[in-house]
């Protein structure tokens, strides 16, 4: 089958490590089943993997991708959950199995035109969604259908920051919060991204680190280092931030003395489950909620996609199609 490998690890230059080519078809095992995959996104992981952060040299080669759409062996449409875990070691919660992984960390992931996967993490496609819209849910909309929906404890109307606007998870939370009513601003150091989360339904877009026109209820911040100062800040006494990411690095100041006059709540949130996935497709086909798409490219470009992620020349999400 055709795939991209990661097959060396770089952190200075994560493409060098990056090859596209033929690789052994998965061979599934009790309890597995292979997917013909017929959409794959990219996510920020996977150049962590490049860069040796996400996944371990005893792994390579090892084929990239967390998330993937396509056809079970009975020609089901089905989307790919991306988290293996055992349920039951989580308390009910495979994200807090201990042992949990991603796909492409431990098993090869669905940057190819199979995947070998557990039974049990296959999720009906529903029609209304295009699997290239299906493929973009597992990674970046779970992440924020569960930190918005699971995590954060809002009420309906809450105001929220979304720091970071253009990444994936970003415009998913964007998209999502405005969707239910609540008075969302983001962040971006690029005008253009700004104007385009305004057209997401963000209230206001501000310049990277401007002071909000109001404390908010939440802040969800993938970046990290960069922005966590600004991200407690901008938060109302008792507020809370949801992290999920750190492009920028993850060592800011702790700010311990404004987390606890401020009684401000720090949660950090990974991926989501299975039956929140199932859930998100189901709200998507109903609402017409869609994923922001920056780009359809066929599999064998893949390094085109992962050269803009890596220069952040894109907003929303790269798919490939197989």
């Amino acid at each position: 089958m055709f795939a991209i490998t990661a097959a060396r690890i770089s952190p200075e230059d994560p493409l060098s490590g990056l090859e596209a080519g033929e690789r052994p078809d998965p061979e599934p095992r009790e309890g597995w089943t292979v997917v013909d995959v017929r959409a794959a996104a990219l996510n920020h992981h996977d150049l962590w993997s490049l860069r040796g952060t996400a996944l371990s040299e005893k792994h390579l080669p090892m084929v990239l991708g967390t998330d993937a759409a396509g056809t079970d062996e009975d020609g089901n449409e089905v989307i790919v959950h991306g988290v293996v875990g055992d349920p039951a070691e989580g308390g009910g919660d495979e994200t807090l199995d201990p042992r949990r992984s991603l796909f492409s960390e431990v098993y090869d992931g669905g940057l190819a035109e199979k995947i070998a996967v557990p039974r049990r993490n296959l999720v009906p496609k529903p029609p209304e969604l295009s699997f290239e819209e299906a493929a973009c849910l597992p990674t970046a909309w779970l992440t924020a259908y569960s930190m918005l929906f699971g995590k954060a404890d809002l009420r309906p109307g809450s105001t929220v920051l979304v720091q970071g606007a253009g990444g994936g998870v970003s415009a998913a939370l964007i998209r999502l919060a405005s969707h239910v009513g609540h008075r969302v601003y983001t962040t971006s150091r690029s005008e253009a991204k700004r104007e385009r989360a305004l057209a997401l339904g963000a209230h206001a877009a501000l310049p990277t680190g401007e002071r909000l026109p109001e404390r908010v209820d939440a802040v969800f911040d993938s970046v990290g280092k960069a922005t966590w100062g600004h991200s407690l800040r901008s938060l109302k006494p008792g507020g809370a931030v949801i992290t999920c990411g750190a492009t920028s690095g993850d060592a800011p100041s702790a700010e311990l003395s404004r987390v606890f006059f401020l009684q401000l709540r720090v949660i950090g949130s990974t991926m989501g489950t299975r039956e929140e996935l199932d859930a998100l497709a189901r709200m998507c086909a109903r609402t017409g909620v869609r994923p922001e798409i920056d780009r359809v490219l066929p599999l064998s470009r893949a390094r085109e996609g992962f050269r803009a992620m890596l220069d952040g020349d894109h907003f929303g999400k790269i798919v490939f199609t197989v």
